[in-house]
């Protein structure tokens, strides 16, 4: 067998290799990733809308819930939270915005992911209400304040005395069913 049938032999396995592992990455590593956060509660993942029920409020003790915005590099919106953090009493029901703006001449829509830290407390933050459960659709130029609603359990364990709940959006106009019937 000669040197160049061997080389391309090579080439081709190992073009082959890359384009499963490609494949892996982007359509099995991501709903496995998502399953082990689910399972274990790690990664800060946080879940569907909670259907609040009558606790307790802890007024005995004061937890901060900072806020942070984050863009996709592909997202040109301005997106922030209106505050930059608040204190509440575990049990209490508290309401907050995030500021959204589409800066740019087109009609977009939005998807926002949340992200919990410290990561242990996915299962004590509990969402009555939020943008997140939603696509959000803007128009060029039109700004949203988009609302958020949470409840901290009261179960939270003692030593947590601080939770920063971050969101990254990102545009998905081209995945979005019918974009502007949103609008």
């Amino acid at each position: 067998m000669s040197t160049d049938a061997s080389n391309r032999r090579v080439v081709v396995k190992s073009l082959f290799g890359a384009a499963g592992m490609f494949a892996f990455a982007i359509f099995v590593l991501p709903p496995m990733y998502d399953l082990f956060c689910e399972i274990t509660g790690l990664g800060g993942k946080t879940g569907d809308a909670y259907t609040a029920v009558d606790v307790r409020v802890d007024t005995s003790r004061e937890v901060r819930v900072r806020f942070v915005a984050s863009n996709n590099a592909s997202m040109p919106w301005i997106f922030k939270p209106a505050k930059d953090s608040v204190v509440v009493h575990p049990g209490e029901p508290t309401e907050i915005t995030y500021f959204a703006h589409n800066i740019t001449d087109e009609d977009m829509v939005s998807q926002a992911i949340p992200s919990l830290v410290p990561n242990n407390v996915a299962d004590y933050f509990h969402k009555t209400e939020c943008f997140c459960f939603e696509n959000q659709p803007l128009a060029a130029g039109d700004q949203a304040d988009l609302k958020l609603i949470f409840i901290i359990d009261p179960d939270l364990p003692a030593g947590v005395n601080s939770v920063t709940l971050s969101y990254t959006i990102f545009d998905i106009t081209d995945r979005a069913a019918d974009p502007i019937a949103q609008l």
